[in-house]
């Protein structure tokens, strides 16, 4: 998906306070994207306090009714895009020549490296009241790897993870015993957990991660903090289990990783370390570089950049 949002109007709900690791509440904003008739996503990452969890610096639910995914060729530098629906089914087309339809259990995951661009169309549903809903999420590259060729792979088989009332389906990175087979760079967990009515259950985790669980469908009471549908709970490192308590049945997605170590610079679709890493991805997206290709079917329809501030473009730093 490409952004369109201003990253100074991301706003810190409150902080929660904690005995254990920090815990941060947040609540996600609504964003257009794809122009006028584009759907309207609930940007959960990143915030002004917390610009990632782990390398996970991106987090956008959609959930729109009657509304396609319309989003023409744009480009990305890096990051990984990861895609996981939740309902309906999307095609996605890029320069590296993949031409997929995803659909709820299959998981995308575009690596960018240096430079790729794709485009994304929903199907449209025989009943045109479903709401096309789903996540996508960016992870941060290392150096190493933002500066690699791109590719893209989906993967069908995605292990589950069950304790108690707890189904964790893995997309990527590993919990417990469960390991997903997506290429990760970096120390990470991404997992979409189904909490069954009246579940009060410990989920265990890494403790040298930090985490996040953003609620999608419910009510949940994660470690003592009740959280709505669409906010993030933050938690901080030193966690070894994640309490989760419901009344009713719940939906949840969780992410996590190792606290990444480099402040980033982050404008429209790209993920620099630098204003000048930006304004060459920008100039050479204008300008028709090879460095993005072309996305085959679209013909001259792509996205343009929109016009960069006026003022350098500053890391993204969190704010406690």
């Amino acid at each position: 998906m490409t952004r369109f949002d201003r990253p100074s109007e991301e706003l810190l709900t409150r902080q929660v306070p904690s005995p254990g690791p920090e815990t941060l509440l947040l609540e996600s904003r609504e964003v257009p994207l794809g122009g006028i008739r584009g759907i309207t996503v609930h940007r959960a990452l990143p915030q002004r306090a917390l610009p990632t969890v782990g390398a996970w610096c991106f987090l956008d639910y959609f959930d729109e009714a009657g509304v396609p995914m319309r989003v023409l060729p744009h480009p990305h530098i890096g990051l990984q895009t990861v895609t996981w629906p939740l309902n309906g089914e999307i095609r996605h087309r890029d320069t590296v020549l993949s031409d997929v339809m995803i659909e709820p259990g299959q998981l995308n995951i575009m690596t960018s490296g240096r430079g790729i661009a794709h485009s994304e169309f929903s199907t449209i549903p025989s009943d045109e009241s479903a709401a096309l809903r789903g996540v996508q999420l960016w992870v941060a590259l290392p150096p190493e790897a933002a500066e690699a060729e791109p590719f893209f792979e989906q993967h069908s088989e995605l292990p589950v993870w069950h304790h108690g009332g707890l189904h964790a389906r893995v997309f990527i990175g590993s919990l417990a015993t469960a390991v997903s087979p997506a290429t990760t760079f970096t120390p990470l967990v991404g997992a979409d957990v189904e909490v069954d009515a009246g579940a009060s259950e410990g989920l265990p985790v890494n403790p040298a991660f930090e985490h996040a669980v953003f609620v999608v469908d419910g009510e949940v009471t994660v470690d003592d903090v009740l959280v709505s549908a669409r906010q993030l709970l933050y938690i901080g490192e030193g966690c070894s289990t994640i309490d989760i308590r419901v009344d009713a049945a719940a939906r949840v997605i969780l992410i996590g990783g190792e606290p990444f170590g480099e402040d980033l610079v982050m404008w429209w679709n790209f993920v620099g370390r630098s204003h000048a890493d930006i304004v060459s991805a920008r100039d050479d997206w204008e300008a028709g570089s090879s460095r993005f290709g072309a996305v085959p079917g679209h013909g001259e329809e792509r996205i343009p950049a929109p016009p960069l501030p006026t003022v350098t473009l500053a890391p993204r730093r969190r704010r406690r």
